[in-house]
């Protein structure tokens, strides 16, 4: 019977894979993956599937009630950016500092402008709808080939803006704090050197696949690109203007943290809204519609991460999932390698470093605090290690920009899994390092 149950735990896994490879939205497959769970762990059905405790849906409702006001808010942040031109007045100014002659200028500038983006609260579809149009002309102009642009653009969104700069907004330094009690700031020394490991690596990763492409004779035309019907606007705010919403945020979510303020992130993503209504007044012909649709656009995320946690909730429940613990938490050596392995296995399995986080906060975070560690070093290491291995060809994030790059996994995946993978597990085992020498 102990079989059945663990192997019914792996089948629910197996079908959350398949489905999300296969392109079904894990809205519908998480469910169907939790059924199979239930039945052949023996628990029953409704309570354990839509039952008012510990189930499938409080995992679902807690996770949108905790999170809901961070997506919604930052939707509507990233669409005041979007939308007023504020993002591509940086993006110019950026290009303008870096150059556009040399093409490993233009990879860095890539990455700076999604760095500041990202550090500033903007999704990666607004900054990849913002980019693209901006980078085409110039992977053209360079002549350089056009899967490169890969790599910048998802090293500054999937590594050190995500999980290791402190006071990053972002949903997966936000997710700790309501299991831990620790704020969007924690453990700042681990996350500096994290950073500086993985913008290291992407650096020299960029430099030499761009020396490798140069040398093989790959040109822009080698990948048929479409050219964008995507225009760019013309009135723009100036760049300290654009900048000014994000450098409001990043201020308030350091001053909040060190004074211990709950809900900092609630708070500073409030100011920034209304700071950025105030700014970009002019260059919005309407309001109403930037917050409807930001609005609208905070929907769809903030179920799929919560489904995603729903499904981990239901494997918690499961009596199969005490022998999958306890080899997780038996792990030899160090605590914190056994976080990692689990937050790192949850990413890999969901697709999704938040709800990985989710799922490894509701199931042992208690453990490891029991266990002495100090919370803001689970906070960031556990947030580093969910990213490790979320970068699979199933992930969201890699179905939708090579959808809107106009590439294919062969030619466009290999560059997004070597760069924010690399990246992650260097960082990560630097983290690690550091944390169990200092603390």
């Amino acid at each position: 019977m102990e079989i059945i149950q663990v192997i019914g735990i792996l089948l629910g896994i197996a079908l959350i894979i398949y489905g999300a490879m296969k392109g079904y939205s894990i809205l519908v497959v998480a469910p169907l993956a939790s059924i199979i769970v239930i039945l052949t762990n023996q628990l029953d059905l409704f309570s354990s599937l839509i039952g008012k405790e510990n189930s499938y849906m409080t995992g679902l409702t807690g996770f949108v009630i905790n999170f809901f006001a961070v997506f919604l808010l930052g939707a509507i942040l990233a669409k005041y950016i979007d939308k007023s031109g504020a993002a591509q007045s940086i993006a110019e100014k950026i290009l303008n500092k870096t150059g556009t002659q040399n093409p490993f200028s233009v990879l860095v500038a890539l990455l700076i402008i999604t760095a500041i983006l990202t550090y500033g609260g903007v999704s990666l579809f607004v900054v990849v709808f913002v980019l693209l149009p901006l980078a085409k002309p110039l992977f053209k102009q360079l002549n350089i080939a056009w899967n490169l642009v890969t790599i910048p653009i998802q090293v500054g969104l999937g590594t050190f803006t995500m999980t290791m700069l402190p006071a990053t907004p972002s949903i997966q330094n936000v997710v700790p704090t309501a299991y831990l009690g620790t704020t969007l700031t924690a453990a700042p020394l681990l996350g500096i050197i994290g950073a500086v490991v993985a913008l290291a690596f992407g650096l020299w990763y960029m430099k030499f696949t761009l020396n490798k492409s140069l040398a093989k004779g790959e040109t822009f035309a080698d990948f048929n690109v479409k050219e964008t019907n995507e225009e760019l606007k013309e009135n723009i705010p100036p760049f300290f203007i654009s900048i000014l919403p994000i450098v409001v945020l990043i201020g308030i979510i350091v001053a909040g943290s060190v004074l211990k303020v709950p809900n900092i992130i609630v708070i500073g993503l409030a100011a920034s809204v209304i700071v950025s209504a105030i700014l970009f007044k002019k260059y919005i012909p309407s309001q109403k519609a930037v917050i409807n649709e930001g609005a609208s656009g905070s929907i769809m995320p903030v179920f799929l991460t919560s489904s995603a946690v729903a499904f981990g909730v239901a494997i918690t429940l499961a009596p199969g999932f005490t022998y999958i613990s306890e080899l997780i938490l038996n792990i030899p050596g160090n605590p914190l390698i056994s976080l990692s392995v689990a937050s790192a296995l949850f990413g890999g399995i969901t697709g999704s470093a938040s709800g990985a986080l989710g799922i490894v906060m509701e199931a042992f975070g208690q453990s490891y605090l029991n266990m002495g560690l100090d919370p803001d070093v689970i906070h960031r290491v556990s947030a580093i290690a969910s990213s490790t291995i979320t970068l699979m060809p199933h992930n969201g994030a890699v179905l939708t920009f090579l959808a809107l790059a106009g590439l294919t996994h062969k030619n466009g995946f290999k560059y997004q899994f070597v760069a924010v993978t690399g990246a992650n597990v260097l960082a990560l085992a630097a983290v690690l390092i550091t944390a169990i020498l200092i603390y």
